[in-house]
């Protein structure tokens, strides 16, 4: 990290510094995309450009003014991206959405955001038109409709695909952008009341590369296959920034998870760099391994949440890979990590990203020795670091203690510098005087053969102050009855120390999740406590 130097220009734009420069090789690939029912595009660079350019001008010829907000809420789709440089390039601010939102949901950001534009799928125009009369700022609705190409019906939607094409590929209709410009905003699906606005500036765009290059461990020209939606930050990491600044490739599969069908995708399609999170893994490898061929492949990581060890061991077992484990946030890029050529300590969150102080840390600020747990937190306000929670001081101003910016997950390191995570801090277990972290927890379950997902919260008890309850999802077949709690509970007091078994375990068909796929243990904290009345 010492050796480490900013590459953070003034005056920076994803569009025209990145996609418009890899355009030039007018047959250098970009997105190769595959639907579900087998259909395939494969977009080059030039294409990009030329389709971003349009875009651009469409925002213009609608009146839309740099940084003016603009909702794109399309799937894993090849007019996402075009959508997303194509805003970057007008200067206006890009908010990716999940396609999945409901009505009240696109009305809150869009009320926050005051957004004058919102862009979809023919599945969501309905969603939107219910809540139009909530969202006075919103002037434009521009639908992508599905393969069939049919416009809208509603005259009140303009079509995407159509529209582009009444414009001609012009390069100097974009925007001129400064790197401290703001760029993005997304909504983190966060735990307690409405989500906060990330709000991001162009120079996090060109600061993604580094996750490209130090952590996926992406090669000019390499294919990369990042599993994520297009709805959360995660796709900057994936699917976008990162991997084009590194001038590498992006396979797009829209498509539902099946852990044999991305099994057989990750043959036919032979990425260098595949990129999936720990639920994905822990599904793949209850697969049969044993004859999974994967010559091309030579990097995998994962993010989101710790991934368990076990889980790494039989990946490793079965590929010759092993699973490098990252972790970063919405308000960042990837903060530690496993990188390649690194050992690598299965369970461990890794080493911090070059160019970035993280260290564990106390209330007063104070670093923390190897061993005790604390805060994750980051020295500074590098490049890469989120611009604020927009619209909201209070929110801003508590996420910094002094010259730190506080993630709000708590970790300790060892003696060789790596961070273990132990928990969210408002997820910690406290049981007897016993700090117990749920990843401990479930990581041991999901283990266990008979279990999918599992949660753990605290549950409020007379006599400990709180016991370890576990919320499991069981595999199909697998009879969720008294005799499989015992023996989950016994096969976690087999895996880690006795004290973090689970005292009770309720099993769900499945677990609440946020809009990015993250377990809400809030609200089984919440279930927890009621249960317990």
């Amino acid at each position: 990290m010492d050796r480490f130097h900013w590459d953070a220009p003034e005056v920076f734009n994803f569009g025209r510094d990145v996609v418009d420069r890899l355009a030039v090789d007018p047959d250098r690939p970009a997105l190769f995309w595959r639907s579900a029912s087998g259909g395939e595009r494969r977009l080059t660079f030039a294409d990009v450009a030329r389709e971003s350019n349009r875009f651009a001008q469409l925002l213009h010829s609608l009146g839309v003014q740099p940084g003016q907000p603009v909702i794109i809420m399309l799937p894993r789709i090849p007019e996402w991206h075009i959508a997303m440089v194509g805003t970057l390039k007008a200067g206006a601010l890009a908010i990716p959405s999940s396609t999945i939102l409901r009505s009240k949901d696109i009305a809150y950001r869009a009320q926050h955001s005051e957004a004058v534009a919102i862009v979809s799928i023919d599945e969501q125009t309905q969603a939107v038109d219910a809540v139009r009369g909530e969202m006075p700022s919103v002037k434009h609705t521009i639908v992508c409709t599905g393969n069939s190409g049919t416009p809208p019906v509603d005259a009140r939607w303009l079509d995407l695909r159509t529209s582009l094409e009444a414009f001609p590929d012009d390069a100097s209709a974009g925007h001129p952008t400064r790197a401290s410009d703001p760029a993005l905003v997304y909504y983190t699906s966060g735990t307690t009341g409405p989500p906060k606005a990330v709000l991001h500036n162009h120079g996090y765009t060109s600061a993604q590369r580094y996750t490209g290059q130090f952590w996926h461990g992406l090669r000019e020209g390499d294919r990369l296959w990042t599993t994520s939606d297009t709805g959360w930050a995660k796709a900057a990491y994936g699917v976008i920034f990162g991997p084009w600044c590194a001038g590498a490739e992006v396979f797009l599969y829209d498509g539902r998870f099946e852990a044999a069908r991305e099994l057989e995708l990750l043959a036919e399609v032979a990425p260098q760099v595949f990129c999936a999170p720990p639920t994905e893994f822990r599904m793949l490898v209850k697969e049969d391994l044993s004859q999974l061929r994967l010559p091309q492949l030579r990097e995998c990581v994962s993010a989101g949440e710790p991934l368990n060890p076990e889980v790494i061991r039989s990946w490793h077992e079965a590929t010759g890979l092993t699973i490098r484990d990252g972790y970063g946030q919405t308000e960042t890029i990837l903060l530690v990590g496993n990188f390649p050529g690194t050992p690598v300590r299965p369970g461990s969150m890794g080493l911090p990203m070059p160019g970035h102080h993280v260290e564990v840390i106390d209330e007063d600020g104070s670093v923390l020795p190897p061993g005790e747990v604390g805060d994750i937190a980051l020295h500074g306000n590098p490049p890469s670091l989120f611009v604020e929670y927009w619209k909201d001081d209070d929110a801003t101003r508590a996420c910094r203690r002094g010259d730190w910016y506080i993630t709000g997950d708590r970790a300790y390191r060892d003696e060789d510098g790596y961070f273990w995570f132990v928990a969210r801090s408002d997820d910690l277990i406290i049981s007897a005087g016993y700090r117990i972290g749920p990843f401990e927890v479930e990581s041991a379950l999901v283990e266990h053969p008979d279990v999918v997902e599992a949660a753990a919260v605290a549950a409020p008890d007379a006599d400990r102050g709180s016991v370890v309850k576990a919320y499991v999802v069981v595999r199909d077949g697998a009879d969720a009855g008294p005799e499989l709690a015992l023996r989950l509970q016994q096969h976690v007091k087999d895996t880690t120390a006795p004290y973090k078994y689970p005292r009770v375990i309720e099993f769900l068909d499945a677990l609440p999740k946020t809009v990015s796929g993250k377990i809400r243990r809030i609200e089984l904290r919440r279930r927890a406590e009621a249960e317990s009345d």
